[in-house]
């Protein structure tokens, strides 16, 4: 191949990436990392739903960033493997109300009751259906020893979701799920359906949106036809 058609190659491949790239204004975000801090209202806990916290797992981050007394749970990146689940959570920071989608992953465990009780690798999920009241739709779910949606999330006191990160703030209201667990062992006399027993923070960290990789492969290879063109210039010459 000459030099020549190299760089005419070169060039077209250019073209072609340029109007592969998507000229709409969606703004992706992937989250693949950070933490969520958990602060939970032991006193109620103990009192209401015969819960006495008797300890944490090893990946448990203590303290976590709502206070002394809270644990922080690292959230899981994409590419996790068994038995850990992948976080698939992601957004547009354009309009994250009517974009986002996926679940938020967790590992980590807490045990109650001299490690009788394990709840743990917490699930942030949404459920449209789960609207109503003080719940936004949000839940956190225990995947492992305790399997079953413990908590809805409420509506959140902080919420921003930023093509740099998310941050969410909200309380945490006892499931109709939970609730139905604890009085069906007789750790609670009444039905706890709501109450309020916490508060969670989430801060995500996110990956590149395939966009801007593409627009990075451009960068290199606008270099080399830049590269190709001095050299045939001179060439010319």
């Amino acid at each position: 191949m000459t030099l020549r058609s190299t760089r005419i190659a070169v060039v077209w491949a250019v073209v072609s990436m340029a109007l592969a790239v998507p000229t709409a204004q969606a703004d992706p975000v992937f989250l693949d990392s950070g933490q969520t801090s958990v602060l939970l209202d032991l006193t109620t806990l103990e009192s209401a739903a015969g819960l006495t916290l008797s300890g944490v797992s090893a990946k448990v981050i203590t303290p976590g960033n709502l206070g002394p007394n809270s644990v922080a749970f690292p959230i899981n990146p994409r590419n996790a493997t068994a038995p850990l689940f992948p976080t698939t959570f992601e957004y547009d920071s354009n309009d994250f109300l009517s974009t986002f989608s996926g679940t938020i992953e967790h590992e980590g465990s807490v045990f109650f009751n001299n490690d009788t009780i394990e709840v743990g690798h917490f699930r942030i999920g949404f459920d449209g259906s789960r609207v109503g009241g003080d719940a936004s739709g949000f839940f956190v779910e225990s995947t492992v020893g305790l399997a079953a949606i413990l908590f809805d999330v409420a509506a959140p006191s902080v919420l921003e979701a930023l093509a740099s990160g998310l941050t969410i703030q909200a309380n945490l209201l006892v499931s109709p799920e939970f609730a139905s667990v604890l009085q069906t062992a007789g750790l609670a006399a009444s039905d706890l359906t709501g109450a309020m027993v916490g508060s969670a923070l989430i801060q995500a960290n996110v990956i590149p949106e395939p966009a801007a990789l593409t627009l990075m492969g451009m960068g290199v290879v606008v270099g080399v036809v830049a590269t190709v063109h001095r050299r045939y210039a001179r060439v010319k010459a």
